[in-house]
């Protein structure tokens, strides 16, 4: 009987790791889609689709899939309509969220958000109800081997980043909005596509939760990742090494 349990056990996991790779797919999709359609369908001329596609590519997503579907918005094939919405709302013990979807219908994805928020524990707020507890940064991420620390903090401040952090799992580049697209140019100049180049919600202030506080909250926020139409999902939480420990093991 135990090893007919592992059994189903492993075969489930598999299952949701194939669903959750399917989904994360049909999400990068939709942001190469949206890409191509609000610039020109080509990533030499259009930087987010160029950073979409690039997002794609580390995904382990063909190169095939992705020009197909570039191809198709070229092409002007009939299919969604998508647009860009942000959610926010509160999670378990006062954790601010902000979501942002792509979406073909607000009053389905609306609906079901604000489920998703009740049955986390928490509720689904107005627009900008917590989005005055984040900033609003431009983000550039490149892998570790495209150069050393000092390399990439020397190239980030000559464009004009406020700062870049590196660690073993790579750079990170954070700009103000306004500068954003200047500095993505000048590091694309010289390292290449970025892995990511968006803009992002940073927390200005963070609450800390205990383990098991902090496990509430990361089940309403996989919850939201989970969601289709959902693209990123930002929170204020801080939770202590230990604690993080606890909810990775």
């Amino acid at each position: 009987m135990a090893g007919h349990s592992h059994a189903k056990n492993v075969m489930h996991r598999k299952q949701a790791q194939g669903a959750k790779r399917a989904r994360a797919y049909g999400k990068l999709i939709r942001e190469i889609t949206v890409s191509a359609k609000t610039g020109m369908p080509d990533p030499a001329h259009n930087p987010r689709l160029r950073a979409a596609v690039k997002a794609a590519l580390v995904a382990n997503m063909t190169r095939d899939t992705i020009d197909r579907a570039i191809k198709r918005v070229a092409q002007g094939a009939a299919g969604e309509n998508y647009e860009e919405v942000r959610y926010e709302g509160y999670g378990p013990h006062g954790i601010a969220v902000i979501v942002e979807a792509l979406t073909d219908n607000r009053n389905r994805t609306g609906g079901d958000l604000r489920s998703i928020f009740a049955k986390g524990g928490g509720a689904l707020g107005e627009t900008n109800s917590v989005a005055f507890q984040f900033d609003r940064k431009g983000v550039l991420r490149y892998p570790a081997s495209v150069a050393s620390a000092d390399a990439m903090l020397e190239a980030a401040i000559e464009a004009g980043a406020e700062d870049a952090e590196s660690g073993e799992e790579g750079h990170e580049v954070s700009t103000s909005v306004e500068d954003f697209a200047t500095v993505r140019d000048a590091l694309e100049a010289r390292f290449g596509t970025a892995e990511a180049a968006r803009l992002e919600w940073w927390p200005s202030t963070m609450l800390g939760l205990d383990a098991d506080k902090a496990a509430e909250v990361m089940k309403l926020l996989d919850a939201l990742d989970d969601h289709d139409d959902v693209q990123q999902v930002y929170a204020n939480l801080e939770a202590d090494e230990a604690a993080m420990d606890a909810l990775t093991a």
